[in-house]
């Protein structure tokens, strides 16, 4: 009992702070969105769940935070939750549940981009490839097989979303949900047919209730209420297609993803820091920066094709979480002068002057003050503004920031952050002997190689996709062909001819590798033709077929050949000019997908035996293992794959992705510093030519 004129205060908690947040209205109108009446200047930052791990997430967020971020981006990978229809996954670093909350807890907001087609360089665009073999379907266009199975799978995500209240409606930290993707790039190539399908996907978003506002990127007639929005590297000039959405950039490019052959791209702090004052000096008010952090494209996810396993986009945190400076320090700074002054930019009256000669000047004002901006759009000159009275010197290409219109608070060109170069040190755990211990063990499997025993046959050749279904990189097409002595083909030079549109041939003729060979771009089919010796008797062809990533973008590419498209010929030369043709592409083909070792999990079964000597190199289609004590400290680890051909690696059989470091980058790159002057895209300031596209 409290004393006479004491009152007593007891406080009982039933949850965290962070999951007992209000509900927070999220509107918009014409300058920006409205969190609980308040108009906000927001800066958010694409952060991929899966290219990342559950270790790593809280210390993303925290970086991100710190440097300035409101928001977390982020899209949803279908093929990765639903590998094989109506079986989810969403362990380890696909708890998506998890990766909101972890936002929440560091105080940022999200937005959660559905798709669920997601393009993101991402393996078949996020689609599962169990989709392109449903009989009837048609993706991304008015198909009902194909919205049925899209409705199933966002269904499924706004329902989990709303169960763990992470809508802001619900006190979440999501204030923006996306669907679709891009589909205006694309959409006049399905003709009638898309427009109604981009109007189905509005109208099946918005049924959903979630509470806060759905957008559709680079989609102009998106339907009320649907808020479009602009992706590419510049987005200033971006006029949103209705007077009554802000105006809103979800993918500014922080960099550029890497192919196989492919160079390092590179895309200055100044030009990046550029593009963001230009468009929040005409009128934005959200912009995303894609990628803040690109992470890593761990097992077979990537796609392209010939995406490496690297997404690192030179993103302000890199692949390994890093901050990469000065682009992370310089835009803070920026970050940090928008937000102060977030109410004048956004309720502030706003009057735009042209300076002549490239310059431009913008002037928010309201009772109590103002904020301007200067820009110099020129690529090539510095100049001398005057502006109200005053002269200021504005570097060229830069904007130059005065919150009190007076005095230059920021330039985009002045970098004063220091510049951070990541060393890779030695692992200082390992002891004697300096080399790590490698034993082996041949992948070859009689049945599949020699007698052509696969799983499935038919009379035909399949598309790599319909016959494996995307389990595995590796499909074996496999024949046999009885040869008699009087068959017109049969000479004393004949030659295997096959056309392919997979990236990678492996060739075997009666259990003997007779050839390999690749396509230096993903995306090109080529001709595979080398000279056969057979028998008169049965012989046994054994195709292998790998692919490097499924295309992930562009009209129709769900249904781009991959694989063995075919003919399969056997050519017979007599002489100088008659060619004999015997086609086997109506043969029975049979069908094996994936590697003996993948089927075993070698990459995670210690009983099986390895061999220790006669240490084979330059041998095709090896297995190879080692042990190695974890490095000292907390620093990210790299494994260095230099002197190895192309593969797939595990480590305590978690797969860390392909790697291919003898595939070199080819090409010329320039050996001065990068100008950051001028409009930006892939081709400009590249490096790494004449090294592997990814070695580490």
């Amino acid at each position: 009992m409290s004393p006479p004129g004491i009152l007593a205060l007891i406080i009982v908690s039933f949850c965290a702070a962070s999951l007992c947040a209000t509900a927070a209205q999220v509107t918009y109108d014409n300058r920006a969105i409205i969190i609980d009446g308040k108009h906000r200047v927001l800066v958010s930052g694409s952060i991929h769940y899966p290219r990342s791990t559950t270790q790593m997430w809280p210390d993303l967020m925290k970086k991100s935070r710190e440097g300035g971020l409101d928001a977390i981006e982020t899209y949803v990978f279908w093929n990765a939750h639903e590998p094989a229809r109506r079986q989810y996954d969403f362990s380890g670093n696909l708890d998506l549940v998890r990766f909101l909350k972890t936002i929440q807890e560091e105080g940022l907001y999200a937005v959660l981009r559905i798709g669920p087609y997601v393009c993101a360089e991402w393996n078949y665009g996020g689609f599962p490839v169990w989709l392109h073999n449903m009989p009837g379907i048609q993706m991304r266009t008015d198909n009902d097989v194909f919205k049925n199975e899209m409705q199933n799978f966002t269904t499924l995500i706004v329902d989990m979303v709303k169960k763990e209240k992470l809508f802001a409606s619900q006190g979440g930290p999501v204030i923006l949900a996306q669907i679709e993707n891009e589909y205006g790039n694309v959409m006049s190539s399905y003709g009638d047919e898309g427009k109604a399908y981009m109007n189905w996907c509005a109208n099946m978003a918005q049924s959903l209730d979630i509470g806060v506002p759905w957008i559709m990127c680079q989609q102009n007639d998106a339907p009320e209420p649907i808020i479009s929005t602009c992706n590419g590297w510049y987005c200033d000039q971006y006029q949103p297609p209705r007077s009554n959405i802000p105006k809103m950039w979800t993918e500014n490019w922080t960099g550029w993803y890497k192919n196989w052959g492919g160079k390092d791209p590179h895309r200055t702090a100044e030009d990046l820091a550029f593009a963001v004052a230009r468009f929040y000096q005409l009128g934005g008010t959200f912009q995303n920066y894609y990628m803040y952090h690109g992470g890593t494209n761990f097992g077979r996810s990537a796609g392209g094709p010939y995406i490496t396993t690297s997404y690192d986009y030179d993103a302000p945190l890199d692949e390994y979480g890093n901050l990469n400076q000065p682009k992370w320090g310089h835009l803070k700074q920026l970050h940090d002068l928008l937000h102060s002054m977030e109410d004048i930019l956004t309720t502030g009256n706003v009057s735009y002057v042209d300076l002549g000669d490239s310059a431009f000047g913008t002037i928010y004002s309201k009772e109590g003050g103002s904020s301007c901006f200067l820009a110099n759009v020129d690529s090539g000159n510095d100049k001398t503004i005057n502006f109200q009275g005053m002269n200021y010197t504005v570097p060229a290409w830069s904007v130059s920031i005065l919150p009190d219109c007076q005095n230059v608070a920021y330039n985009t060109a002045k970098v004063s952050t220091q510049t951070s170069v990541m060393v890779k040190k030695a692992n200082v755990a390992e002891e004697e002997p300096n080399s790590l211990k490698w034993s082996w063990r041949p992948e070859m499997n009689e049945k599949t190689i020699l007698l052509g025993k696969g799983d499935v046959t038919t009379d035909q050749i399949l598309d790599q996709k319909e016959a494996a279904n995307d389990l595995s990189d590796y499909l074996f097409y496999m024949t046999s062909l009885d040869l008699k002595k009087d068959d017109p083909v049969w000479t004393h030079n004949m030659t295997l001819r096959v056309k392919s549109s997979g990236q990678i041939l492996h060739a075997f003729v009666n259990g003997e590798l007779i050839g390999s060979q690749w396509a230096k771009n993903g995306g090109e089919r080529f001709v595979f033709e080398q000279n056969v010796k057979l028998n008169h008797k049965k012989n046994t062809i054994s195709l292998l077929s790998a692919t490097v990533g499924f295309t992930n973008y562009g009209a129709f590419f769900d249904t781009a050949p991959s694989g063995i498209t075919g003919p399969v010929e056997l050519i017979g030369y007599r002489g100088d000019d008659e060619t004999i043709v015997k086609d086997l592409s109506s043969q029975k083909w049979s069908y094996k997908t994936g590697l003996e070792g993948l089927n075993q999990k070698l990459y995670s079964s210690p009983s099986l035996k390895w061999q220790q000597d006669s240490f084979p190199v330059n041998r095709t289609l090896t297995w190879y293992k080692s042990s190695f004590k974890a490095p000292l400290g907390t620093d990210p680890v790299v494994v260095d794959l230099l002197g190895m051909g192309k593969g797939l690696a595990w480590v305590n059989g978690n797969s860390i992705g392909r790697y291919w470091p003898s595939f070199i980058a080819e090409g010329d790159c320039k050996l001065e510093p990068c100008d950051y002057r001028g409009s930006y895209d892939s081709n400009k300031c590249l490096s790494n030519c004449g090294r592997p596209s990814q070695r580490w």
